[in-house]
């Protein structure tokens, strides 16, 4: 972690002049509470693969149905998004995270009275589905362009990974719970775990460096706060339809739409289920996505980095080439037990998982500045989009077909394509006009 200090002179101090101490910028702290705070919200991004099955055996509702709230869930996170951007501009972040975290309890806590499949639609769909989007990368976006000037894609690659690391903690427990008592105290987990975070939040998550009188990490010059921004619902629409006149947006959009529908939607939602078709126990197949996580970790703290000192659109092209040739061979490696080839798919999986978000932020910000936020929220809508189509047409693939293999080569494909969308994404700057 990089250090600030004030300039002390050559030699011994001045006499009644205490030494210079080292500080470290409170701008790591933000960075580190935010950390947390996603840590807690990841919870719920454990659940989907995990009820799959419990919920079929349970209620007899088909793969697709329970896809379909999935993808619900998945398209709001994204479609609310930049209006959560654009409300942190009006009403402070502190606000927006904390009513996000209950209302992802109270959507959470109240699955365990459900009984029919319009309420698994409403509680993990709706309500789940809003506040969680309000806790999207967004959130990452806006804390890491208010507080830091420098070290962007490093801290972009750590908070980004703070979901990967939440996926760590929570899949062993949360499997371990639904192999032993049930899925609805795995929902009750999901809940406590949203809500333990909420004081954290509202006690040490500040809103902007010129709350507590300091300059964003690595600025030359004092920043003062910028004032609420009203209309915030006018505001984001306005962003949009301006990017949206942009062809950096579109490729931007249709490469993390791809990416969107090759993780969340597909590993994240049918991985577990998928491999129990093929004997394996969901405690194991949940422990491999865990394992992801530890590598997907990795891997975004070293692509924030390498976005630092990288052409981004190179990266994304690597990355995404990289992933469609995995998935390409997964349908080989699925067994009823953890075999060698199958370790090294999660390995290299795990480091691309979500390595494609800092080279994105970074070309955000390269094209749009200021709006670079909210323009990355409707960025992280498509991606979102794509994985709630995939989370539904996987489910509705493994009903009509009895496999998932077509929906691994498929992603595999676009995957292809969104490496060749990357290249495109030309360097010069676009700026924004009013619509």
């Amino acid at each position: 972690m990089t250090t600030t200090s004030k300039t002390a002179a050559v030699g011994p101090p001045a006499s009644g002049r205490k030494p210079t101490r080292l500080r470290v910028h409170r701008a790591w702290f933000v960075a580190a509470v935010t950390f947390v705070t996603i840590i807690g919200a990841a919870a719920f991004r454990a659940v989907p693969g995990l009820f799959i099955d419990p919920l079929n055996e349970e209620f007899g509702w088909s793969r697709g149905t329970i896809g379909a709230a999935v993808s619900v869930n998945l398209a709001l996170y994204g479609l609310t998004a930049p209006f959560a951007a654009a409300l942190m501009d009006r009403y402070g972040i502190r606000r927006v995270v904390a009513v996000a975290l209950t209302v992802i309890a109270a959507g959470s806590g109240a699955t365990v009275w459900m009984t029919a499949a319009w309420q698994l639609m409403l509680c993990w769909g709706l309500l789940v589905g809003l506040g969680s989007g309000s806790m999207a990368l967004a959130f990452a976006a806006t804390v890491t362009n208010r507080w830091f000037t420098e070290r962007r894609g490093l801290v972009s690659g750590i908070l980004t990974a703070a979901s990967a690391s939440g996926q760590l903690i929570f899949l062993p427990l949360l499997s371990w719970i639904v192999d032993r008592y049930s899925w609805r105290p795995a929902a009750v987990t999901v809940a406590l775990a949203a809500l333990a975070v909420v004081p954290f939040v509202w006690l040490l998550l500040h809103d902007h460096p010129a709350d507590i009188g300091q300059k964003p990490y690595g600025a030359k010059e004092f920043v003062p706060k910028p004032a609420p921004v009203p209309g915030a619902a006018r505001r984001t629409l306005t962003v949009l339809a301006s990017a949206a006149r942009t062809g950096p947006f579109w490729l931007l959009a249709g490469t993390f739409a791809i990416c969107g529908a090759s993780t969340n939607g597909l590993i994240q939602t049918h991985f577990v289920p998928a491999s129990h078709d093929h004997g394996m126990p969901i405690t194991t197949a949940a422990s491999l996505l865990a394992v992801i996580g530890v590598f997907d970790v990795v891997g975004t703290v070293a692509s924030g980095w390498f976005t630092d000192r990288f052409d981004a659109r190179r990266l994304l092209a690597v990355y995404y080439a990289l992933r469609g040739v995995s998935l390409l061979f997964l349908p080989l490696l699925l067994a009823p037990s953890v075999h060698p080839p199958m370790l090294l798919f999660i390995v290299f999986y795990g480091l691309d998982w979500v390595a494609t978000v800092p080279p994105t932020l970074a070309l955000c910000r390269e094209h749009y500045g200021d709006d670079s936020p909210i323009v990355f929220g409707w960025v992280l809508a498509s991606h979102q989009v794509g994985a709630a189509i995939v989370a539904f047409v996987g489910g509705l693939a493994r009903d009509a077909f009895g496999s998932y293999d077509v929906v691994w080569l498929a992603s595999g494909a676009l995957c292809a394509a969104a490496a060749l969308m990357a290249l495109v994404i030309r360097k010069r700057p676009v700026v924004l006009t009013a619509s």
